[in-house]
């Protein structure tokens, strides 16, 4: 267990009066919230530099480089199967290792993922290809990606809880989401790299040995997150929960018992999200790099440039906006902007042009994805009580993501085989994910500023109940994280 200068009461963290505290606790707790943003945006843009790096790898390279070449079309599938292979590891990942933090805390889970998730990324870029191993080329394949996923199954589960509860309640929007700034990072990393390499390198180079240098290079940020995560301190609430011996013994049965309904919430919240997010990035890029329209892959791979650039200031913008005019209303505002957005951005990819194609694909991850990316950092714990809040974020982001994400890439190639690229069927498949999302945002109850020492889902209480109405008299929210949980 931390030291007591470690260990900050969590009633004045959660009333955001940190400057009430000794000036010993306060450097420490200071200091820790830097660590846990810190450790939480380098697993992140590690996390998302390796799915991003992959997707742009499936849609352009993969299906030349693993499978044999006597069908395009099927070889295109099939790569993108494989993608989805990670999406189905991940809830198993995140049942394992999010009972695990639910019973022994946030931090050492967050260092065998990193491990994990990073160890396959850099593997992967030393497989052989079919044209050298036939079939063992996508064999091995399917066996890191389901180790990837298995180990991303927790990874941010953990940085969105670690950040949550380590944050004062009036900024937790805020701080919450300044971690899934690395995801913008990873993916604009990822973008630019992809770009670089094929634009600076022949593409007999690129096929041959030059898209193993990406994966190679995932190694230096294992070095990084590992060397941040060894001395971040257990969270607050983890603490407390220790303290009054409250931490469950079986956390799985805490999920199916009381967690259920909010799972179900939670899996709906990130459709859009989840599914918009890859269906940007893969989807789209292989539906304007086709025969049938035949953009310039290097060239549209600027789209998802320019939507990271974008997210690296939406994000915290919609989590600070959240602070303010709270959770549900700027959840749903990008929910419905993408419900709004989907037909007319998937005609416009149709037409063939690479500044159509840039901006559209920019905007969808820029301002559709990450407006509700922003909110839910905060969200998403805020559903669950402190029993299982680890593994229920984790079972509500990676049920969804296979259900979204996974299924994106598999469904959204199939469907183009299917109906020789008919954008309009792609158009709708979006539309129903945000039309899912918009209206999973009428069943959540407001979330802002709840307690989140409380052992209740936030689905059981009322909207006053939650914390989401607070006092005008001195500003700050009613100190009750000091009673222990019930």
């Amino acid at each position: 267990m931390s030291s007591p200068t470690s260990d900050p009461d969590p009633a004045t963290v959660a009333s955001g009066r940190t400057g009430s505290l000794d000036p010993d606790t306060e450097r420490e707790y200071t200091a820790n919230l830097r660590r846990a943003t810190l450790s939480s945006s380098v697993g992140s843009a590690l996390e998302y530099f390796d799915f991003a790096m992959y997707g742009l790898m499936t849609a352009l390279v993969f299906d030349r480089l693993f499978f044999s070449d006597e069908n395009p079309a099927i070889a295109t599938i099939a790569a993108f199967g494989i993608y989805g292979v990670g999406f189905v590891a991940r809830p198993f990942g995140g049942l394992f290792f999010g009972t695990i933090g639910d019973r022994i805390g946030r931090k050492w889970v967050l260092v065998t993922t990193i491990l994990l998730m990073g160890g396959a990324s850099t593997l992967i870029g030393v497989l052989p290809t079919f044209e050298q191993a036939g079939l063992l080329a996508p064999l091995l394949l399917i066996v890191l990606r389901l180790a990837q996923g298995f180990g991303a199954g927790a990874e941010q589960a953990g940085a969105t809880v670690l950040m949550a509860e380590y944050a004062p309640v009036r900024r937790r929007g805020f701080l919450a989401s300044l971690p899934f700034i690395g995801i913008q990072a990873g993916t604009l990393l990822a973008s630019l790299t992809f770009f670089a390499l094929t634009r600076l390198m022949p593409e007999d180079a690129f096929l041959s040995w030059g898209w193993r240098l990406p994966f190679l290079a995932s190694f230096l940020l294992i070095l990084i997150a590992l060397f941040i995560r060894a001395k971040l301190a257990e969270t607050p609430t983890f603490v407390t929960l220790e303290k009054h011996e409250q931490v469950a013994d079986k956390p799985l049965r805490e999920i199916f018992t009381r967690g259920r309904a909010s799972v179900v919430v939670g899996i709906g919240l990130r459709m859009a999200e989840n599914g918009g997010s890859y269906m940007f990035q893969s989807v789209a890029l292989a539906f304007v790099t086709s025969a049938a329209i035949g953009l310039d892959r290097g060239i549209v791979t600027w789209g998802v440039t320019l939507g990271s650039l974008l997210g690296l200031v939406s994000v915290p913008l919609s989590g600070h906006l959240s602070d303010r005019l709270g959770r549900v209303a700027v959840y749903r505002f990008g929910a419905v902007f993408m419900l709004v957005f989907s037909i007319p951005a998937w005609w416009l990819l149709s037409l063939g042009s690479h500044v159509l194609a840039i901006a559209v694909i920019a905007v969808g991850l820029g301002v559709a994805v990450n407006t509700m990316l922003g909110p839910q950092c905060a969200m998403l714990p805020e559903l669950f009580g402190n029993k299982h809040r680890y593994l229920g974020v984790a079972m509500a982001r990676e049920l969804s993501a296979v259900l979204a994400g996974g299924l994106a890439g598999v469904l959204g190639a199939a469907l183009m085989a299917w109906t020789d690229n008919n954008w309009m069927v792609l158009a709708l498949y979006m539309a129903t994910l945000a039309a899912i999302t918009t209206a999973s945002t009428f069943l959540v109850p407001e979330t802002r500023g709840r307690d989140l020492l409380r052992i209740e889902d936030a689905l059981r209480l009322s909207d006053t109940e939650t914390g989401s109405e607070w006092p005008t008299t001195d500003g700050e929210r009613p100190n009750r994280s000091s009673t222990p949980a019930r």
